[in-house]
């Protein structure tokens, strides 16, 4: 079984949110303190692969340092921007979703004013800045599903790269 995972960090490095979706419906997110070992492991209970986005560069290193559980050694990890990389899609996740003509609800936000909204909850109890920093990590996670996607329909059809 799949499941697709992102997460948001604070200004001081901390893991604020830690998404996962698992297909059809499931989703999960571990928010502050919940983004533990074991909430972390019982979340990815029965998965055989994780999909990511710059997962290998960024989301499992910062899983692995602060929730001490390498996901490398127990699943089989896959990051789809380098899928994206065969066919020419450079850039980070929403530049290549634009390319792509995937949807995003949460326009203007990006992985700075993630931080500034988890600053704004934690400083300022703002219940609407988490809020909307979970809808953006949903919509993070749940559009990898869209990108494996496109990206799967790209090969089918023998599309090698975008131009």
């Amino acid at each position: 079984m799949k499941a697709y995972l992102d997460i948001e960090t604070s200004f001081r490095g901390e893991i604020t949110v830690i998404g996962i979706f698992r297909p059809p419906a499931r989703m999960i997110q571990l928010i502050g303190d919940e983004a533990n070992w074991t909430n972390l492991w019982n979340a990815l209970e029965g998965v055989s692969e994780i999909l990511t986005y710059n997962g290998a560069r960024f989301d499992l290193p910062v899983i692995k340092r602060l929730v001490k559980l390498d996901l490398n050694r127990f699943f089989r990890c896959r990051d789809l921007m380098h899928d994206c990389w065969e066919r020419n899609l450079y850039g980070g996740l929403k530049r290549v979703e634009e390319r792509l003509g995937i949807e995003r609800t949460t326009k203007g936000i990006d992985g700075l004013e993630a931080m500034r909204l988890w600053e704004r909850y934690i400083y300022t109890d703002d219940k609407d800045a988490l809020q909307a920093l979970l809808v953006y990590n949903r919509e993070d996670v749940v559009n990898l599903v869209h990108l494996e996607a496109c990206l799967q329909d790209m090969s089918k059809n023998g599309e090698r790269s975008i131009s």
